[in-house]
């Protein structure tokens, strides 16, 4: 095994501060570190972990360890990255293998490292580590018990590999999770994406025509806040069933080559590539802003900017200005990669509290099943959703119903 790979371990004072402030709003991730804590279920297992880096995943990494693990953490992407985060791991005895603004041979340099560690689980966060277990790294494969999943994007790319027959060990959708997309999905990138946009911008948003590209449960978030803001919402769509919910939600739906005549900021929220290229770019505004709230840097289409553009400037940090040859300027945020974490902070803890429950819960699920699942993608156990569910509802100081005997009974019988 390698040293740590960070920037800077005299940075480690600066994330220590965050991972104790974020810790204070996760009290369902608190409780699940006092049970690993007193029962070790993750005793003797090692877990490399590849995820956006920062205080909220942080934390997740030493709950895993207070369960006993060996565990090794590396990014997710190379912006976002909290270095000071990353210097406090390490502090704490964790191996670490990530800095900001690593180059794509850094990147793939600081993956393969968290893997040396020969995991018996992975978690994941967009699926670069399943990837690489399937084509440079096979050799890990005879010890991997399993490993889940964080993201939309991650789990198309496994059940593509599960529809091909291609998946060589079972891995969890923690996406799929009730208590991860109703609240990370939709409340989490809805409030992180438009964090991330105007702390960057600092502009209003209140009266601008805003596009959104997608109207999955991120799309959904990020348009809800949006309206919030008073901004006027456009949604771009291919699912008719989604966009007729759009509409009946109160916002404007037509295709995105219209969309781009009129739009002051993009947002592009799909998991697939080339959502906005060349033949929107030639449409739209000047001071058109352009941001991604998918996991991968190819929904924006950067190769038609760079083809079309005369010049490229920095306008402020994390807008890249393409000014085209009519002398209009088009600005990409944060490079086109995920905007609430390349240039902000990510979803709020209280929201990734519940999120990353499911992560702890599924990895001692894998651990306890170890040999009797298939090599498929399978949704998280109802009994861990509703277990996350009812912690946090606790935390809350909520109560709810429940079912009478005679009620229970009842609706046995339908």
């Amino acid at each position: 095994m390698r040293k740590n790979l960070i920037r800077d371990i005299n940075l480690a004072p600066s994330g220590h501060k965050k991972i104790d402030w974020v810790k204070g709003y996760m009290p369902v991730l608190s409780f699940i570190e006092k049970k690993f804590t007193e029962e070790q279920p993750l005793k003797g297992k090692k877990i490399t972990m590849s995820i956006h880096l920062e205080a909220k995943t942080a934390y997740l990494a030493k709950v895993l360890k207070a369960g006993g693990a060996d565990v090794t953490v590396t990014g997710s992407n190379p912006l976002s990255t909290q270095d000071d985060v990353a210097s406090a791991l390490a502090e704490d005895g964790l191996k670490v293998y990530a800095w900001y603004n690593s180059t794509s041979e850094e990147y793939n340099n600081h993956l393969n490292s968290a893997l040396d560690i020969e995991p018996n689980i992975i978690l994941d966060d967009g699926g670069d580590l399943v990837n690489l277990l399937h084509t440079t790294r096979q050799e890990l494969i005879k010890n991997i018990i399993g490993g889940s999943e964080e993201t939309t994007t991650g789990v198309l790319r496994l059940k593509a590999r599960e529809r091909e027959g291609k998946l060589k060990f079972p891995m969890i959708s923690a996406n799929g999770a009730y208590c991860k997309y109703l609240f990370d999905n939709r409340y989490g990138t809805g409030q992180s994406v438009w964090d991330g946009i105007m702390r960057t911008t600092n502009l209003i948003v209140a009266g601008k025509n805003v596009v959104v590209i997608g109207y999955g449960w991120c799309g959904k978030g990020v348009a809800m806040r949006a309206k919030g803001l008073g901004a006027k919402v456009i949604i771009c769509e291919i699912n008719p069933i989604k966009a007729i919910e759009a509409h009946m939600d109160g916002f404007k739906v037509m295709p995105s080559l219209e969309a781009a005549k009129i739009g002051d900021i993009f947002i592009t929220v799909t998991g697939d590539m080339k959502v906005l290229s060349k033949e929107h770019y030639k449409l739209m505004k000047n001071g058109a802003i352009m941001a991604n709230a998918g996991h991968f840097d190819c929904e924006v289409w950067k190769p038609d900017l760079e083809e079309m553009s005369i010049e490229k400037r920095e306008m402020r940090k994390n807008i890249t200005g393409y000014v085209m040859p009519d002398k209009k300027i088009l600005n990409l945020l944060a490079e086109g990669r995920l905007v609430n974490l390349a240039a902000g902070d990510g979803h709020p803890a209280e929201i990734m509290d519940m999120s990353f429950s499911i992560q702890a819960l599924s990895i001692k699920y894998l651990i306890n099943n170890a040999g009797k699942l298939e090599n498929k993608v399978y949704d998280v156990p109802d009994e861990i959703d509703k277990e996350v569910a009812t912690t946090k509802l606790k935390s809350m100081g909520i109560e709810i119903d429940r079912l009478t005997e005679e009620q229970e009974k009842y609706l046995k019988s339908w």
